[in-house]
């Protein structure tokens, strides 16, 4: 129940007993924000002569004119975002390291060139007589020369484990374009909380000022005989209700401020004056089946997950290749301008010539590194199932939420404007003595809350909207 107090004393003194039960809320799991409302109810628990009186209240603390602010449009807030946000950097050099990898991979199928040059000054005619097994015989020359290696053919191997880190290169730039979509996503969610919470501190500004002046009125009515001591009672429980709502207006507002500042990248408090945008919110889809169609073409991170299975499988084929053979190709050349002639028949040297590499036995470890693949790229592959899967069920809750929020904006319009005429209704009655400050209390709370839901489902909606084009994978 709402304003518990007001409620118990009206029954007690002038048998007013209406209870008003609270307003629903649209379930938003996107939005995790305490409501303002609560401040109210709290209130209604302290007891009249525990509240501080208004002269005694201490002053809220002072919010800086949107004037002096720079101004801050939903459009800048995410290029702003995008800019300057670290997730959005990360992404993109991944992605820039990832087509390294692939380059590296590359190189296998290039040939190999080295150039060597070699001096020796040895004992003419003495050799070696331990050691690896290489030519032992040591001559003093000096020359210099040129070798390279070429592979021809490995029965796909090679090629297979480039496929592999092409994929997955594409799989790294797709990731990082869903992180710029999420740092979209959670740009627009805290510059709506923001909104929202502003909205929310310009209408506690005005409910103070307005049960501000309702506490003067009835205190001069008091002081004059006009009305009894309950009646300026209650006007001080309710202003000093909407002073607490003030309060956590303010430390809401400044909350969310933080949150914005922190998703645009900032490592300082800064302030905006932000601008809503003036054109009218479009009316939901009519179906969400196209809808999911267009989300299992368009979603990077599904995009992301289906590269990485298309990469495993390529380098699950890869491993298999080793148990095959490999054909390769060598060469050198090179000259010896320097060299004893009893030994060198020539002062130059070439030759060229293939290798044929054929494995036989090495522990079982190709055949388990190739089993070991098939089954990693199985994993992967059920992750994107069941990513898949996930998506059809968060484009269809997002996209009724957006009919929710729609319907809801309508309603906490009509709510409004009935809350609004309740209270002028009100107002009159009590300053013509025909209702008590009850009526009134209760009148006033009603528009306050009126106030609240109406701010708060214009925002939401327009947050739903976002939340549905993420999901679908529209490109920032």
């Amino acid at each position: 129940m709402r304003n518990a107090l007001i409620v118990m004393v009206a029954m007690l003194c002038s048998g007013f007993a209406e209870a008003q039960s609270p307003l629903p809320t649209a379930p938003n799991p996107r939005v995790i924000r305490p409501k303002l409302i609560s401040a109210l109810q709290d209130a209604s628990s302290i007891p009249p002569q525990h509240q501080p009186s208004p002269a005694t209240a201490a002053p809220a603390p002072a919010v800086p004119p949107a004037a002096n602010l720079p101004p801050l449009t939903l459009a800048n807030a995410e290029q702003m975002a995008i800019r300057n946000n670290p997730r959005v950097s990360v992404g993109r050099l991944m992605a820039l390291a990832q087509h390294e990898v692939y380059r590296e991979a590359k190189s296998a199928e290039l040939p190999t060139a080295n150039l060597t040059v070699t001096a020796v000054e040895a004992e003419e005619g003495s050799r070696l007589s331990a050691g690896s097994i290489t030519a032992s015989r040591l001559l003093q020359h000096a020359g210099g020369g040129t070798d390279f290696t070429q592979l021809i053919y490995d029965f796909g191997h090679t090629h297979n484990l480039v496929l592999s880190r092409k994929l997955e290169e594409k799989a790294s730039d797709a990731s990082a374009l869903a992180t710029t979509e999420e740092i979209v996503l959670a740009t627009d969610q805290a510059f709506y909380d923001a909104l929202t919470a502003q909205a929310e501190l310009n209408v506690a500004k005005q409910t103070v000022s307005t049960r501000q002046t309702t506490e003067t009125q009835v205190g001069e009515m008091t002081r004059n005989k006009l009305k009894s001591t309950l009646d300026l009672s209650f006007a001080d429980v309710d202003l000093s209700q909407a002073q607490l709502l003030e309060l956590d207006a303010q430390n809401i507002a400044a909350a969310t401020m933080a949150t914005l500042d922190a998703v645009l990248g900032l490592d300082h408090d800064a302030q905006y004056a932000l601008i809503e945008d003036a054109t009218p919110p479009p009316p939901p889809p009519a179906a969400a089946e196209p809808l999911i169609q267009a989300a299992l073409l368009q979603r990077p991170d599904l995009q992301s997950l289906s590269y990485d299975t298309q990469s495993a499988q390529k380098f699950a084929r890869a491993q298999w290749d080793q148990l095959l053979p490999s054909i390769s190709a060598q060469g050198t050349a090179g000259v010896v301008p320097v060299h004893p002639g009893t030994y060198y028949v020539d002062n130059w040297w070439g030759a060229i010539g293939g290798n044929i590499n054929i494995p036989v036995f090495n522990g079982f470890l190709y055949s388990s590194e190739a089993r070991e693949a098939k089954y990693r790229a199985q994993a992967t592959a059920e992750n994107s199932r069941d990513l898949r899967n996930g998506i059809v069920r968060n484009v269809r809750m997002s996209w009724l939420q957006a009919n929710t929020s729609w319907q809801r904006m309508n309603v906490t319009v009509q709510l409004a404007q009935e809350a609004n005429l309740a209270m002028n209704l009100a107002q009159t009655r009590y300053k013509l003595g025909l209702s008590s400050i009850v009526e009134l209390s209760q009148a006033q709370l009603q528009l306050t809350s009126a106030q609240i839901q109406d701010t708060s489902a214009r925002y939401q909606y327009r947050l739903a909207l976002a939340t549905l084009n993420y999901e679908m994978g529209t490109a920032p």
